[in-house]
């Protein structure tokens, strides 16, 4: 399905197109719609299935329609990780480059300041890991208030990660009448109960499987030795012209060992992991 016709204003449409983006994966068809109506929606989807652009296009547009208060936050989306947390607010500004809406990041490892100033010059969406979050409200540098819209992203990892009690201290401090949007690549009993006591009346859309990777990948399985793996994985980068990889590895200082091999064997290489900085991971 196209876009265009799943309800989205010009403004959105425009931002969509610059993308290159003109045909709607599964959970952006089915959650867009919903969330338009205004519908609590529990979603399940993965990593790779399009599902942030399934939420933060129809929260936009929800804000567009909605009664302007710019010195208000409207929208909370909260996340697991930093990174995710970046990534996602890359999102809110791309689709929401025509519209008039401010967006700000809000997560640790970095100046608390410069988050205060941004807050106060008056903010429309916030993405936010909890942790951050909870340091802003108790500060009180930091008013949920007028939240309208709420998003769980990755809300199985949130539980794995121990946010659970954070998560249920946020809640306490937003309004009662707002919707809800909670998404997880699993439902197991704990995110259940969590939508249970979060979403009112939600409509589930399931397009995670458990155990099963999403549509869009291929899993190939390579037997061999382990002193020679470096020497393979190098291999398949350079004789199959892989432009962008990603690779995990065990430990951090193996990940700082592999780049280091990667680069004498000519391949531009970088290793993140939590040793790091967050200006250094960033």
């Amino acid at each position: 399905m196209l876009f265009n016709k799943l309800g989205l204003s010009a403004e959105l449409l425009r931002a969509v197109d610059e993308q290159g983006y003109q045909q709607a994966t599964p959970i952006q068809q089915q959650a867009i719609p919903l969330i338009l109506e205004g519908r609590d929606v529990l979603a399940g989807a993965q990593t790779g299935t399009g599902k942030t652009a399934g939420f933060t296009l129809p929260l936009l547009q929800r804000l567009q329609h909605g009664t302007a208060n710019r010195r208000k936050i409207r929208a909370l989306v909260l996340t697991p990780t930093r990174e995710l947390a970046a990534q996602v607010g890359d999102s809110v500004r791309s689709y929401g480059r025509h519209l008039p809406f401010r967006t700000a990041v809000i997560y640790g490892g970095v100046s608390i300041n410069t988050q205060i100033a941004k807050l106060r010059k008056g903010v429309d969406v916030i993405v936010a890991t909890p942790g951050r979050l909870l340091d802003h409200l108790q500060q009180r540098t930091i008013d949920l208030s007028a939240v309208e819209l709420l998003v769980l992203d990755e809300a199985d990892r949130m539980l794995d990660m121990g946010f659970i009690r954070d998560i249920r201290k946020v809640l306490k401090v937003l309004p009662r009448e707002r919707q809800n949007l909670l998404f997880s690549a699993t439902f197991s009993n704990d995110i259940r109960r969590l939508a249970n006591d979060l979403l009112d009346s939600p409509t589930e859309i399931q397009i995670a499987v458990n155990g099963k990777p999403a549509d869009r990948i291929n899993q190939i399985v390579y037997p061999v030795d382990r002193q020679r793996k470096r020497e393979l994985l190098s291999h398949k980068i350079g004789a199959e012209n892989w432009r962008q990889v990603l690779v995990f590895t065990r430990t951090k200082h193996g990940a700082n060992r592999l780049a280091t091999q990667l680069e004498a064997d000519g391949l531009k290489s970088t290793a993140i992991h939590g040793n790091k900085s967050q200006s250094a991971r960033l």
